[in-house]
């Protein structure tokens, strides 16, 4: 499989790398102290098409392809995870979610807008209840004719107090079980809406994660997302194409780390000679350097699959799974081959240490990868290996 970027990509790349290095690391450091949600980056993200990427240019998005967005949410990871889950949150699960199966008028009113950064998006599943259990929704929208009748509380939610608009996953018939799941557009200053407190989290602490709760919330009848039902389906596939985003997010934490591994091995001396000449160490940047370029293979291909109208579910799950082990296993080696600076924020690698964790969590636990692999391996998906004699 040919994974030769092409200039268009290049050129992607090298703009990601350019803002990342130029614009957002002078004030990673201390956003991440502060918990401080980078407002004017992510504005000068969006004027730069990055927040509606693979959107079609007919609603204002960029119309690039899912390897282009892999490649862009790798190098802004390398430097500011807190803004490339931003990022992700908007392209991935908001934009493609609208974008594949919203309506004309849902894309031309909110889509138009959720692409070129004017307005922020958040995706509202996970409940004090209902994590990797996404079936078991206490948010509940009764049918009131006209409209929905909203009501629940939603957790972790990435963009929670920045966005103008929600994807809302709720039960409608909880007879039905996950046949009785919704997905709604609700409006952020909608009456009932409301913010809970910024979570104090241990990484990607720029980032605004928040609770939210929907009390008696009016939700018009045509802002739901397709045929009655839908939702549990629709949360879903667009988790899966997350996936990709978040594997490449992982990717990016993992090789910001051994970029910064590799270049203080170069400086730094012990017993006369720097430490890279050291067989222990060249050992250890052997091994990040092998399993990051395996992670890598593994986030293009996704990408590739997305791109081909393929089923990428599979190859989405495994990318996340192995990228996020990676990210953590080599984020706490990079702090290692620092020594006693990599405890310390000015060098950057416990952040990334601290960052890392998160991506076995979110848009489906590792071992919610390790589900969906396993389940692929009995249905018969993957080939039986080939055994020696």
């Amino acid at each position: 499989m040919n994974f030769s970027l092409t200039e268009e990509q290049k050129a992607v790349q090298e703009a990601a790398r350019t803002f990342a290095q130029q614009v957002l690391l002078p004030g990673v450091i201390d956003r991440d102290r502060e918990m401080r949600f980078p407002k004017s980056e992510i504005e000068e993200l969006g004027q730069l098409g990055f927040l509606g990427m693979m959107v079609d240019p007919a609603y204002n998005g960029g119309g690039m392809d899912t390897l282009s967005y892999v490649l862009a949410i790798e190098e802004i990871s390398k430097v500011d995870a807190s803004c490339s889950v931003i990022m992700s949150v908007n392209n991935s699960l908001v934009c493609w979610g609208l974008e594949t199966y919203g309506t004309d008028a849902h894309k031309e009113k909110y889509l138009t807008k959720l692409s070129t950064g004017e307005w922020i998006g958040a995706f509202c599943l996970s409940e004090p209840e209902a994590g990797s259990d996404a079936t078991s929704q206490r948010t509940t929208a009764v049918d009131r004719g006209d409209h929905y009748l909203l009501n629940g509380v939603k957790n972790w939610i990435t963009n929670g107090s920045t966005s103008s608009v929600h994807l809302v996953i709720a039960q409608t018939d909880a007879e039905k079980g996950h046949r009785g799941i919704n997905a709604f557009i609700v409006e952020a200053d909608a009456a009932g809406v409301q913010i809970g407190a910024k979570e104090d989290k241990l990484g990607i602490r720029a980032s605004d994660t928040h609770s939210i709760s929907y009390d008696n919330v009016r939700v018009p009848k045509e802002n739901r997302i397709g045929e009655d039902g839908f939702g549990f389906k629709f949360a879903m596939k667009t988790l899966s194409g997350g996936r990709i985003g978040i594997a490449a997010q992982a990717l990016g934490i993992a090789a910001g780390a051994y970029e910064l591994a590799l270049k203080y091995a170069q400086e730094r001396e012990a017993f006369g000679k720097p430490i890279i000449k050291h067989q222990a160490i060249q050992f250890k940047l052997a091994e990040m350097a092998t399993e990051i370029e395996a992670a890598r293979q593994l986030v293009y291909h996704a990408a590739y699959l997305k791109d081909s109208g393929e089923n990428y579910d599979l190859a989405g799950s495994m990318a996340k799974l192995y990228a996020a082990d990676t990210a953590m296993k080599h984020t706490v080696e990079a702090v290692q081959i620092h020594g006693g600076y990599g405890y310390v924020k000015e060098y950057h690698v416990e952040r990334l240490m601290r960052d890392a964790k998160i991506t076995q969590i979110y848009e489906g636990t590792s071992e919610i990868q390790k589900l969906v692999i396993s389940r692929s391996i009995l249905q018969g998906v993957l080939a039986t290996p080939v055994r020696i004699a």
